[in-house]
């Protein structure tokens, strides 16, 4: 269960880090609120994924997954180019996460 949590709560961190961007310095509102609540439920998440979780890896894993996500929805939205080094080094965080995943 802490591993579906701690997936979760990586994804929800694409989320705040993606609605930050869209608040524009906190002056647009609904993007202010998914900001803040995705924010909340993202961390409340991880600090109960760490009851049963190390935090070196479950740390780890939150921020790849939250990297990943947030950098390939922007390609994916154009707002950054997609270059072939960028889909690899990607590509390279998901299987260092999935290594951590493994290893533990």
């Amino acid at each position: 269960m802490s591993w579906i949590l701690l997936v979760v709560s990586g994804v929800l961190e694409a989320v705040w880090a993606t609605a930050l961007e869209r608040s524009e310095g906190f002056s647009r509102l609904v993007p202010s609120i998914v900001f803040a609540v995705s924010l909340t439920a993202s961390m409340a998440g991880l600090a109960f994924a760490l009851r049963e979780l190390p935090v070196g890896t479950a740390y780890a894993v939150w921020v790849g997954i939250g990297a990943t996500l947030t950098a390939g929805y922007a390609m994916f939205t154009g707002a950054e180019p997609v270059t072939v080094v960028r889909v690899l080094l990607i590509l390279g965080i998901v299987g260092c996460v999935a290594g951590l995943k493994i290893a533990s």
